[in-house]
């Protein structure tokens, strides 16, 4: 029996003098190179005293060698936990315990603080810096560079992704060796990824879109990552000349556009821009085009699924959509309280099935039965619907829908049009709570840098445009939306920020 994930993603490179990553310094390391990396932290793990189907968590700054942690563990057959870099003490201990991890790695500066976290989890404590300096590569580093890959069967675990835990406990998503392979396979076919494509990689690895959809399908590929530790401007614009490809956030987007130096020459030779983990407004699709001549590729994907739809690489690329369904993956419609199947054009939540679903939440049956159903259909949370044309929208998430006075609302509906005034750059609508109501709209727009909103003005078009129980009981300017490293609005964080407004 073979490893089908590591086999198809790093067995195929081995011997390999190719560059497989790019550092910001000029660095190279090769498809070999890293290989080698790869099995001395196989063996360190083994040595550690880990077994196949043993979870292993991973809170470190973005380096070669964390990213070799993530192939050591899949070739040892262990499953791969990456945390946030973000996460608190208190955090990591939850996901540590919960997820029965037999390792925790993290940068030196945290060790003190999470030494009494492993230990009561009884967990193994090893560490790793963004220099790639550490006890782990100290370990590491006597040990030979060839491993027995483990074998491991499609549908053994991988990884565990954690959800974001905005309305309770995170829950682990289990993703099988076919759940990451299908997808990757997907996305090189769909998107036309070859061993010549060098994709500018400034995304996090703790996260399925920098680390799922932009380092396996590269790796798939043969290709290249120029990678770098984070989003930054002056190393994007100095590096878009030697890349083929780019995927990033819709922040990174609207930061190049601010800056005069990203112009149509620049890249002019790109192939593809792919954006993705929150949705892209309109006036940036717009916006990039006509300064580039490239329309970005928007998808949907999330933590339990990697990625389900795309717009695509050859046709109309549209604006406030994210495509259609992968080849196999099924995408269908339906009313939250029946379950049925809805017509397009209607709003209903977005159910998927397809080899690209997990397996369940760890160690939460019941919750897997809520969401995940008997035929293999996953209830995203997410609202949308199918247009005319085949295209799907997203409208906003099933816990964001608003019901004020019996009506249902959607923000999506009321965002775009306030997204549409002058003086408006981005804007937020939430529902807060409301004594005659239940629930009221409060809308929280974003100052464009030149022009202040007008507050009345926008108030003035809502009232032309949308049924009076839509409009904002209250538009309030904020510099700037809270959202998540991925570039995620927080609405929880809104709703929680200004929920006693109309209170008493």
């Amino acid at each position: 029996m073979a490893n089908p994930l590591f086999d198809h993603l790093f067995g195929n490179h081995a011997g390999k003098d190719t560059p497989f990553l790019i550092l910001k310094d000029g660095q190279v390391i090769t498809h070999a190179a890293f290989l080698s990396m790869t099995a001395r932290f196989a063996r360190a793990f083994k040595a550690l005293g880990l077994k196949p189907g043993d979870r292993l968590a991973l809170q470190a700054e973005k380096s070669p060698e964390a990213l070799a942690v993530y192939a050591a563990a899949v070739q040892s057959g262990i499953v791969f936990l990456p945390l946030n870099t973000g996460y608190t003490a208190a955090e990591v201990s939850y996901f540590v315990e919960n997820s029965e991890a037999r390792l925790l790695i993290c940068d030196p500066v945290k060790a003190d603080g999470l030494r009494p976290v492993a230990e009561a989890c009884h967990a193994a404590l090893e560490t790793l810096d963004a220099d790639g300096n550490g006890s782990l590569p100290e370990r590491a580093r006597g040990e030979r560079d060839a491993f027995a890959t483990v074998p491991r069967a499609p549908d053994d675990l991988a990884a565990f992704l954690y959800t974001s835990g905005t309305t309770g406990r995170s829950k682990g998503a289990m993703l099988t060796q076919t759940n990451l392979l299908s997808n990757a396979q997907t996305l090189v076919d769909v998107w036309r990824f070859t061993r010549d494509d060098v994709l500018l990689h400034a995304l996090p690895i703790f996260h399925t879109h920098g680390l799922f959809v932009a380092t396996n399908v590269t790796l798939l590929a043969g290709g290249s990552l120029l990678f770098l530790p984070k989003f930054d401007a002056d190393d994007v614009i100095d590096l878009l000349p030697r890349a083929t490809t780019m995927m990033g956030v819709p922040t990174f987007y609207t930061r190049l556009l601010d800056d005069p130096r990203f112009t149509g020459d620049l890249v002019r030779h790109m192939r593809l821009f792919v954006s993705g983990s929150a949705p892209l407004l309109a006036e940036t699709h717009v916006q990039f085009e006509k300064r580039t001549g490239h329309r970005i590729l928007e998808r949907y994907g999330m933590t339990e699924t990697n990625m389900n739809t795309s717009n695509p690489y050859e046709g109309a690329r549209r604006a406030g959509t994210v495509g259609f369904p992968l080849p196999g993956v099924e995408l269908k419609i339906t009313d939250p309280a029946s379950g049925e199947t809805l017509p397009d054009g209607e709003i209903g939540q977005i159910e998927v099935r397809g080899p690209n679903v997990f397996k369940g939440y760890w160690q939460m049956p019941e919750k897997t039965r809520e969401e995940l159903r008997a035929d293999g259909f996953f209830i995203t949370g997410d609202l949308g619907l199918i247009d005319d044309q085949g295209y799907v929208q997203i409208v906003g998430r099933n816990k964001d829908l608003i019901i004020s006075g019996g009506y249902n609302i959607y923000p999506k509906e009321i965002e775009v049009l306030l997204d549409d005034q002058p003086g408006v750059l981005e804007s937020a609508v939430v529902g807060v709570p409301h004594p005659d109501f239940g629930e009221t709209v409060v809308g929280f727009v974003v100052a464009e840098k030149t022009t202040p909103p007008d507050l009345d003005g926008i108030s003035a078009a809502v009232g032309t445009q949308l049924a009076r129980f839509k409009h904002p009981r209250k538009l309030i300017v904020l510099p700037e939306l809270p959202r998540n490293t991925m570039g995620k609005v927080q609405k929880n964080i809104l709703r929680q920020d200004y929920g006693d407004l109309f209170a008493g």
